[in-house]
């Protein structure tokens, strides 16, 4: 299965899966960086289809991408969004990132915060726009940490 194919196949399939919920709406999909992105537009289910934590978003993912895996496609990494949650979850993230770098260029002191991966992930984009800080991240499954620092520049 080609990209092409691959991205209305995931679409298609997570609408099929939707409407095993009663919820008959259409998933729009694209291609970001290797991932196929699914939109779901906004429903009266939100909650449900998000859960606690994004717990079912997540779940919703993993099954679209093994459903992909099964079917050989050339892409298998899906990213699933319910009325942009997963957006407005970055922006907030994004911006309490730059609270927690200005507190570690004013303190100098190294934070370490327990963020899930996607959470990891946009903390690390944003230091990038500072020179005088770094991040990186160690430990091994839900025990992983992000750590936050001042660079030693000399």
């Amino acid at each position: 299965m080609n990209k092409d194919e691959s991205i209305r196949f995931a679409a298609k399939y997570l609408e099929d899966l939707l409407s095993f919920f009663g919820i008959n709406v259409a998933v729009s999909s694209t291609m970001d960086d290797e991932v196929i992105q699914l939109s779901v537009p906004s429903t009266s289910l939100n909650s449900l289809l998000i859960g606690r934590n994004a717990d079912n978003l997540r779940a919703l993912q993993h099954i679209v991408s093994m459903a992909l895996v099964s079917k050989e496609a050339e892409v298998t990494r899906v990213n699933v969004d319910v009325a942009n949650y997963k957006k407005q979850r970055a922006d907030r993230i994004a911006e309490k990132a730059e609270g927690w770098i200005a507190k570690v260029r004013k303190t100098g002191e190294q934070m370490v915060l327990d963020l899930n991966a996607a959470d990891r992930r946009i903390v690390h984009k944003v230091a990038q726009d500072y020179s005088d800080i770094e991040t990186h991240s160690e430990g091994e499954g839900r025990e992983r940490k992000l750590y936050i620092n001042k660079k030693n520049i000399e």
